[in-house]
């Protein structure tokens, strides 16, 4: 076992034994789902910050930039970071008024019962990709760390029964307080290592100008009717397809007010917008300090540039750092992503075929978190070898032809109705699946027609006579 792997066990311990602690605040369902809606706003901005500062951040984004340029990561961190602050100014304070336990319950109270299942799946499917994200890179650490020894799929194993342990144990608070330990080894071990690698690389100057010299902060599409659908089609899925997920609303719905909540929100989605450029620099730098190494990959696995980089050219200390952070990133978002899907699929589906009491919400929700925990394993292993940007950026387009249009328009149009509804849920996801099923190539992204489809339907189900009402729907 070499020195940096053993530093990795340490620090996996600690994260466990924060999760034991965690264990101990826990009480009933409310403390489990949104700890007990009592957070301070230092741990809320760390939260909000972590909701997407993985292993797509620190790996797939650096990847997709090298590839793409600005232009390639416009979802994510730009559309990312935009959803978090769109959360604080405009849904957080007037959802959190409601005193709901999960998104889904909002739809619910708003439209009725069948609109809550239909979007409570719609957002439990979109969590596949995006936990499978985080499983896979875990896989992909410990196989370079252990030289090869762990093998990437008896990594994600590893890392998998780590996150469903410390997230069984103390459900959101388990993922606040791990994600407040994990921000701070994120901010200070990225630091550290942009300062070492830039020394290496000539200076931060030289890297930016390199970088503007090949033409990477080309950021606007080419002035076509098919690039400017595809620019803006990737730019909403993020955006908007990320606010009505149960990942974001339960880190804003922890929060002791509605204005720390808020707030929170707003300051994490900008400290995550400026902290994600630090990988993003670091993997660059390395055109300028081994650039046949940074050829070969590029031909072989993109997001193994900035693993392979650390590990040729920074001291152990740095390596530590590194993998600590990328660690730190992965599981805070990986915990959190676990148990939004659970919490919905316990709470919004089976807990509409079996009423529970508190008690047995809370049992159910933990048994869900390792059941889901196991299938998205599995769908993890089955998805090897795929993108993991691929995997986080696809997850959105299900809520955001099925369940962004709702959620808007229900809170600040009062005409909206359950039949408005039920066609803007139905008719953006059936138009977004046939296009993807039949036209997934053609010039209107599959997505984007889904939207205006989606917001189209809302306008006209609620105007025209009302034949599917609230008390039918429930």
């Amino acid at each position: 076992m070499n020195t940096v792997f053993g530093f990795v066990i340490l620090y996996l311990l600690v994260t466990i034994a924060i999760g034991i602690y965690a264990a101990t605040r826990v009480k009933n369902a409310g403390d489990f789902a949104v700890a007990g809606r009592s957070l301070p706003l230092y741990v809320v901005i760390a939260t909000v910050f972590a909701t997407w500062f993985g292993s797509e951040t620190v790996l797939g984004i650096p990847a997709t930039f090298l590839e793409d340029g600005l232009g390639g990561i416009i979802e994510d961190p730009f559309g990312a970071s935009m959803c978090l602050v769109l959360v604080g100014l405009f849904f957080a304070r007037k959802l959190y008024r409601m005193n709901l336990l999960t998104i889904g319950d909002y739809y619910r109270q708003r439209y009725g019962r069948t609109i809550e299942v239909v979007v409570s799946i719609c957002i439990v499917l979109s969590y596949l990709g995006w936990v499978a994200a985080q499983i896979t890179a875990l896989g992909l650490v410990f196989n370079v760390l252990s030289q090869g020894e762990i093998s990437t799929s008896q990594g994600m194993l590893i890392g998998a029964s780590i996150v469903i342990l410390y997230t069984i144990l103390g459900g959101m608070w388990s993922v606040a307080l791990t994600d407040l330990f994990q921000m701070i080894i994120i901010v200070l071990g990225l630091l550290y290592l942009v300062w070492r690698v830039s020394d290496l690389a000539g200076g931060a100057d030289a890297v930016i100008a390199h970088a503007a010299a090949n033409n990477m902060f080309d950021f606007a599409p080419a002035f076509t009717t098919a690039d400017i659908l595809a620019f803006v089609a990737a730019w909403v899925t993020m955006m908007f397809g990320s606010i009505p997920q149960q990942d974001v609303f339960q880190r804003v719905m922890s929060a002791k007010s509605a204005n720390v909540g808020a707030t929170g929100s707003v300051i994490g989605g900008l400290l995550y917008l400026a902290f994600a450029f630090l990988p993003i620099f670091l993997a660059y730098s390395a055109q300028l300090i081994d650039p046949k190494m940074v050829a070969s990959l590029m031909e072989e696995d993109t997001q193994m540039i900035l693993p392979s980089l650390v590990l040729n050219q920074a001291p152990v200390f740095g390596q530590v750092v590194f993998f600590g952070a990328l660690l730190s990133a992965i599981m805070s978002t990986a915990s959190g992503t676990l148990l939004a899907p659970s919490l919905t699929l316990t709470r919004n589906l089976i807990g509409e075929i079996v009423s529970m009491s508190d008690r047995q919400l809370l049992m159910m929700t933990r048994i869900v978190v390792v059941l889901f925990g196991v299938a998205v394993t599995a769908f993890a292993l089955a998805m090897e070898g795929t993108s993991i940007y691929e995997m986080v950026s696809n997850a959105y387009k299900v809520p955001l032809v099925g369940a962004f249009v709702p959620l808007v328009m229900g809170l600040y149009w009062s005409r909206a109705t359950t039949q408005g509804a039920f066609l803007s849920t139905f008719g953006g996801l059936a138009s977004w699946a046939l296009l993807e099923a039949f036209a997934a190539d053609g010039m209107w992204p599959p997505q984007l027609v889904g939207l205006l489809v989606s917001f189209g339907g809302m306008l006209a189900g609620s105007l025209m006579p009302q034949f599917v009402r609230r008390a039918a729907a429930a």
